[in-house]
């Protein structure tokens, strides 16, 4: 989803419907301002979260807005779907205006979805680039071995795409429960990763994404806005160094 970003002679133009001319003088007169400070630059460039007044009347600046979702299996990580409940339901209708889904689950996979209207944090946070870390949990019909952690940790050929996929981490946890560690987000990753060993999968949940934990006070369904802190701290973990993010999953 692209940053809805333009210029500022363009944005007063559509507004009070004007012709450029007079548009040039209401901001040569500075009274026009872009988050408080006056701006007179017809090529001056805004988004959707700066807030533009002009004569003192507010006329454009949305407000950033980020959301952690605890998504049930069944349910399914789109905005529409004539089948199935989507995960923007699950939000009140007066919040749903504007989101987008950040990491989408399947239908059959449960756990931690990102909701946000801000495009640049989520395609920041999603990039394949980025590399950012995810863990699932994962329930398992036949026991692992360490050869399954061998294969995780080499990487997986897979032949449809013609592609090696990056090192994974995996956690045995017991026969049946691991954790696994991504840094990519290939289609059924998981669940082919397994199937090379002819292992299904009956259950997968998603339990972080980079330095965000799924706050285990929610609920299946359930939602909550994040904190400053955590919007800030999710940032952070996309530039900072990768030893360090690595720590805070084996810890």
């Amino acid at each position: 989803m692209q940053c809805k970003r333009g210029r500022l002679d363009r944005l007063l133009a559509k507004h009070f419907q004007l012709p450029r001319k007079q548009v040039r003088l209401l901001l040569l007169t500075h009274q026009v301002s872009v988050d408080g400070t006056i701006v007179t630059d017809m090529d001056f460039q805004v988004d959707e979260f700066m807030h533009v007044a002009c004569q003192g009347q507010k006329i454009s600046g949305d407000c950033p807005r980020y959301y952690m979702l605890n998504k049930p299996v069944g349910v399914v990580s789109a905005t529409i779907d004539d089948e199935h409940q989507t995960v923007l339901e699950l939000l009140p209708a007066a919040l749903r205006d504007g989101l987008h889904i950040v990491g989408r689950l399947d239908l059959n996979t449960s756990g931690m979805i990102l909701l946000t209207n801000d495009s640049r944090w989520s395609e920041a946070l999603m990039t394949p680039n980025a590399h950012v870390a995810k863990r699932y949990q994962v329930t398992l019909k036949h026991p692992v071995t360490v050869e399954y952690q061998r294969a995780f940790q080499a990487g997986m050929y897979f032949n449809f795409e013609d592609i090696t996929t990056l090192p994974a981490q995996l956690i045995i946890h017991s026969g049946h429960q691991v954790e696994v560690i991504l840094r990519e987000g290939k289609y059924h990753q998981i669940k082919r990763m397994f199937g090379h060993f002819r292992n299904q999968v009956l259950a997968l949940h998603r339990s972080q994404i980079g330095a965000l934990v799924l706050d285990p006070a929610l609920a299946p369904s359930q939602w909550r806005a994040l904190t400053p802190q955590e919007v800030a701290g999710a940032r952070v973990s996309l530039t900072g160094d990768d030893h360090q993010i690595a720590s805070k999953f084996d810890g």
